[in-house]
């Protein structure tokens, strides 16, 4: 039995589970790098089981279609929307999930807010250079944090920034003042929440009307000093947008962890913006988490070769 461990960037599938445990006639390749469209086909033709990482390496129809050794899918996290389901059951190929920590997303959002309200890359970088207190950093305390979306991952960013004495606003499409209530949070419109938030940080789900939700409208409501933090889909803003609108200074400053295009491209005009702070998609990374999504990957694995395939997605 092969089974590719794909997209493993940091080198650590290997050291996140007991991969021992699926016997000597199991062959497993750990794939550091990302394998480009073109290569897919033949690069993964081999393997009888797949382990992807969240949704590093989409697997359309048209790929599934051109692996026949493929018998098992697994996907790190509860679900992934660049699987089509559809296609894998079509085919008898069950696609398993894995349990994950829901709230790392909302920590990472937490640390660039941050480090976006304190300087924290620019005082880092000017104490290297023997610069001191090149900046003036601002207080959360009286300031309006904004949540577009206000699911679980927004709701403990929103306890964050109440801790920390800010006033908190959230708007969703199917969002309501009830729903906000419990949380001493206040519903607004979508342009209000742009217009009045010092930060809109996005917790969102990406599907076809969520798309570029942030354009160059939203981004023309906000305040000249406001910020905008992404740690959910890249597509949901409009990055083309977003760039003219850092250049252009028209708001504060922006921090992103996801991108319309992943891995960045060394081209991509938001590495040329100024005032961004930019991360590379790490919102659900830690070794806890990993540790969870391998050795639950490997329980996948040997519960199908039993014939019992556990945490298979329906759709």
């Amino acid at each position: 039995m092969r089974i590719g461990v794909l997209d493993d960037y940091q080198d650590v599938a290997r050291h996140c589970g007991d991969w021992n445990v699926l016997g000597e006639d199991a062959r497993v390749d750990f794939v550091t790098e990302h394998i480009p469209l073109e290569e897919r086909p033949q690069r993964l033709q081999p393997y009888d089981v797949i382990v992807a990482m969240r949704e590093r390496t989409p697997f359309p129809a048209s790929l599934i279609e051109q692996l026949p050794n493929l018998k098992l899918l697994v996907t790190t996290g509860a679900r992934n929307r660049a699987i089509d389901v559809a296609a894998c059951r079509a085919r008898g190929i069950p696609v398993c999930s894995t349990r994950s920590d829901p709230q790392l997303a909302a920590e990472l959002a937490w640390a660039l807010i941050m480090a976006l309200y304190k300087n924290v890359t620019t005082n880092d970088s000017a104490t290297r250079e023997g610069i001191w207190q090149p900046t003036i950093g601002r207080s959360l305390r009286g300031t309006t944090l904004g949540l577009l979306g206000f699911g679980k991952l927004g709701q403990r960013v929103g306890e964050f920034g109440k801790l920390f004495g800010m006033e908190v606003i959230a708007w969703s499409p199917n969002l309501t003042a009830e729903r906000c209530a419990p949380f001493g949070v206040q519903h607004v419109s979508k342009q209000e929440l742009f217009e009045r938030s010092d930060v809109v940080s996005i917790h969102m789900v990406l599907s076809a009307s969520t798309h570029q939700i942030v354009g160059a409208a939203e981004l023309a409501w906000m305040k000249p000093t406001s910020y905008l933090v992404n740690t959910s889909r890249g597509p949901l803003v409009d990055e083309q947008a977003l760039c003219n609108a850092l250049h252009a200074r028209r708001i504060g400053g922006a921090a992103l962890d996801v991108f319309e295009q992943e891995p960045l491209p060394l081209d991509a005009a938001i590495r040329h913006a100024p005032n961004v702070l930019l991360s590379p998609h790490v919102g659900y990374a830690s070794w806890q988490n990993y540790q969870q999504y391998y050795g639950d990957a490997i329980e996948n694995i040997l519960q199908w070769r039993a014939g019992t395939p556990i945490r298979v997605l329906e759709d």
